[in-house]
């Protein structure tokens, strides 16, 4: 599968919130960055990650674009509430090995009035 189709099937087991599906995109060894978060390091804390947050708030993402190149697709997104992102995502033998997300962090919690915590 391309890059393009893998991020493809993780739209759709994002926008239903399944965990189970969207890890097994992920090798084993791959980094989620979220850079407003630390790395997330390994498919089981992938699925952890995502199954926490789907338990703070309900999340959509609208693909508005979906770039590839190579081993690299980029996804450029819209929430519901008109939150923009875009996510970067190199994929290796039909596996997501680098994922890396840009987003407003203190626009997310505020839509989905959460709290905000200075770390």
């Amino acid at each position: 599968m391309s890059p393009k189709q893998i991020v493809e099937k993780w739209i759709d087991a994002f926008n239903h919130a399944d965990v189970d599906k969207l890890a097994s995109l992920y090798h084993e060894d791959a980094t989620n960055h979220q850079v407003a978060n630390e790395p997330v390091k390994g498919k089981a804390a992938i699925r952890s990650m995502f199954e926490d947050e789907f338990l703070k708030a309900e999340m959509t993402c609208i693909p508005v674009n979906i770039f590839s190149d190579g081993d690299w697709a980029i996804l450029e997104w819209v929430d519901p509430l008109d939150m923009r992102g875009c996510g970067f995502f190199k994929v290796v033998d039909d596996k997501i090995v680098i994922q890396r997300g840009y987003w407003d962090k203190l626009s997310f919690l505020k839509l989905h009035n959460l709290p905000i915590s200075v770390d």
